[in-house]
């Protein structure tokens, strides 16, 4: 089982796959790698091996869907090729039968398309890129789809909207484990300015989506 007790690292598993978007998921990423003290970080992919994301920069895979170990958060990243994972078996069996052994699940801009169209978002609140919204929303119905919004949390589920928007979100999630002090540290760490307030978007507007 993946809950972590309060005192005890944490193993966060960052998904990729062909397409996937670079700083989806390496911005949330460094946000907590600054923390080695209560997360390590794991690689996850569909095979063991090299795994190109959208940008050409390929990443190595640490563990396969087969054999992901013990994972407290996984998070998803968009980009791409989740025009082709929203399809693939492989992810979509993965996603859910991991699901209810992780502590956290959590996307980062079009990665909500996959969670919706595996239906672990049926019944919950989640947004998305903006630019991409009605793409995402496409994938399931059963979703409310939050238009104006820096991320959404639904119980245990945080979706992120586009790209950056994914270190505010894994910032807020850190603070949620940690509290508000240690995620600040992790943004003062990196000379991120943190945008605390989930709701803050602009860029609904700037694509016509209110």
């Amino acid at each position: 089982m993946g809950k972590a007790g309060q005192s005890e690292k944490r193993t966060c598993g960052a998904v990729v796959f062909p397409g996937f978007e670079l700083l989806d998921i390496f911005g949330p990423l460094e946000m907590f790698g600054v923390l080695p003290d209560h997360f390590d970080i794991v690689m996850l992919g569909e095979r063991d091996e090299l795994v190109p994301s959208a940008q050409g920069p390929r990443t190595a895979i640490d563990r396969s869907f087969d054999a992901p170990g013990r994972i407290d958060i996984l998070l998803l990243p968009g980009g791409i090729g989740t025009r082709k994972e929203v399809t693939n078996p492989a992810m979509l069996r993965f996603l859910t039968r991991i699901y209810p052994d992780v502590e956290y699940l959590a996307s980062v801009c079009t990665g909500s398309g996959i969670l919706a169209a595996s239906g672990l978002l049926n019944g919950r609140r989640a947004t998305s890129n903006k630019r991409a919204f009605e793409w995402a929303r496409g994938n399931s119905a059963a979703v409310t789809w939050v238009p104006e919004a820096r991320w959404v949390e639904d119980g245990n589920v945080f979706t992120a909207a586009g790209v950056a928007a994914g270190i505010d979100m894994s910032l807020a999630l850190i603070a949620r484990l940690l509290g508000e002090d240690i995620a600040a540290e992790a943004a003062q760490r990196t000379e991120y300015e943190w945008h605390r307030e989930a709701a803050w978007d602009p860029f609904a507007r700037l694509a016509g989506l209110i």
